[in-house]
């Protein structure tokens, strides 16, 4: 019934919209937030200043959205999870969190699926880029034979180029880049760092005083 709910309340103004999906659902909208035409149905939802969710975009079956101030998420992504206590997947794992977190600044953009069925951390300044990109927290465990997840973290000013797919239990330190196409399925630690290839590895070390590591907005002109 509530999905029914908030269906019918997409084509409604936004300023209307917003109130009504505060009342209804305790979301907690900035007035400066805004939802295009995209169906976003998180347990909780926390949009702070200046943070959109672009058209298309499906957000369900998450526990916290958590959007810092003037991140975005961009148009036609896929963003879902599973909420803890299914009577059959991931009961191994009672602190299984599905949540996205999403720092001040930063960008998904477009077309992209995000797998939360355990918790996706987004830093600040970060750009998930171009178009196709996944990122998969939960896998099948073939020892055990079950289903298992891991988080993602992406750091501080981090760059995830076009195409890419990140797996479970992942680490992009702070202040790296992801090239296009990579798989990265490991932790690195190593910041100010170009990683690529499949399965992604170090390549080189980028200088300190780039541009993009220093700058104050997250639009880049």
């Amino acid at each position: 019934m509530k999905n029914l709910l908030y269906l019918l309340t997409i084509l409604l103004p936004w300023p209307l919209r917003r109130r009504l999906l505060e009342a209804l659902y305790g979301f907690q909208i900035h007035p400066t937030a805004r939802i295009g035409l995209a169906f976003v149905r998180p347990r909780r939802l926390v949009m702070e200043e200046g943070t959109v969710i672009g058209h298309l975009t499906v957000v369900i079956h998450l526990d916290l959205v958590h959007l810092h101030a003037h991140s975005r998420i961009g148009r036609g992504n896929w963003i879902t999870g599973m909420p803890p206590g299914h009577p059959k997947h991931f009961t191994h794992e009672p602190d299984r969190r599905p949540e996205l977190i999403l720092g001040e600044h930063s960008a998904v953009t477009n077309r992209h699926l995000l797998d939360c069925t355990s918790r996706i951390t987004i830093g600040r300044f970060c750009t998930f880029a171009g178009f196709q990109s996944q990122i998969l927290t939960h896998s099948p465990d073939f020892a055990a034979s079950r289903q298992s997840s891991a988080p993602v973290v992406i750091g501080d000013y981090t760059f995830v180029g076009t195409n890419c797919v990140i797996l479970g239990g992942a680490e992009l330190p702070a202040y790296s880049i992801l090239a296009a196409k990579s798989l990265l399925a490991r932790r690195y630690t190593e910041p100010y760092a170009l990683y690529g290839g499949v399965p992604a590895r170090f390549i080189k070390s980028l200088p300190a005083d780039y541009g993009y590591f220093t700058r104050t907005i997250g639009v880049i002109d």
